[in-house]
């Protein structure tokens, strides 16, 4: 008893002599911009590359994040991205993370459904539509006008964000070059969003589709999904799907964007 007496004393005054300094430890900026479309103000997170601030003169390409808030996905997929850019590894360009905050995650993600169950569980949803020309008219001018970027983006969804992803690619497939889609909630409104054709998907670089072990209907509705862009000869070479056993529909996000920019950006 005596000895661990002692032995406090002696720490405690050993500890007393240090001086401590902290400061804030920032990987990012947020930025906060009325939308006109969205009629709200909304946020998203920036990460930078490290040699943004040395290199003037370079740009960057973009990696659009949705549910990128700071207690969602923007702090590990920036992260991802960090690594895999370093010289050493070289899986992934130096790139610019947006993450789109959500304010109604539901309601942006969503288009409206004919099916009864989903508007009694989501009374809200059905905003995709504005999201999505929020994103066009808005937040890609936004960051082309205020970051140092080239002509190469990527867009990164999951579960309802896969669904938006999907729609996009669908839709309007030349708003971004890379489409990174995990665990997609396209059992929304039946399925419906697998039954229309696509539009042309010349523009494209590449699609990248991941799943975890989860329901079977997450499961098949991504594999149709596969498929379906399968018959577009034009996606034939710039197609993957994979599935991750070991990996459930909270978990799969991560490995499943290392992958793709593994398999996306990439060099042997």
């Amino acid at each position: 008893m005596k000895l661990l007496t002692l032995l406090t004393i002696i720490l405690s005054s050993s500890t007393t002599s240090l001086t401590i300094n902290t400061s804030d430890f920032v990987i990012g900026e947020s930025l906060t911009f009325q939308s006109d479309v969205l009629q709200e103000a909304r946020t998203i997170n920036v990460y930078l590359p490290l040699s943004y601030s040395e290199e003037p003169d370079r740009k960057y390409p973009v990696v659009y994040l949705l549910d990128g808030s700071a207690d969602e996905d923007f702090i590990h997929i920036s992260g991802l991205v960090q690594f895999g850019s370093f010289s050493w590894i070289q899986m992934i360009p130096e790139s610019i993370v947006i993450g789109i905050a959500n304010t109604d995650r539901t309601h942006d993600l969503t288009f409206p459904s004919n099916n009864e169950r989903d508007r009694t569980e989501a009374p809200t949803a059905g905003g995709s539509a504005e999201f999505v020309e929020m994103i066009e008219e808005e937040l890609q001018p936004l960051v082309t006008r205020r970051y140092r970027v080239n002509d190469s983006s990527a867009l990164v969804g999951q579960s309802l964000g896969g669904l938006l992803a999907t729609e996009i690619l669908l839709k309007k497939p030349e708003l971004f070059d890379n489409y990174i889609i995990v665990s997609p909630s396209l059992w929304w409104d039946d399925e419906s969003l697998l039954q229309i054709s696509s539009a042309d998907l010349s523009s494209v670089n590449a699609v990248y589709i991941g799943v975890g072990e989860e329901s079977p209907t997450m499961n098949r509705v991504a594999k149709d999904l596969f498929e379906k862009l399968q018959e577009d000869r034009s996606m034939t070479e710039n197609l993957s799907f994979r599935n991750f056993p070991e990996l459930d529909h909270g978990d799969a996000l991560h490995l499943a964007v290392y992958d793709a920019f593994k398999t996306i950006f990439g060099t042997p």
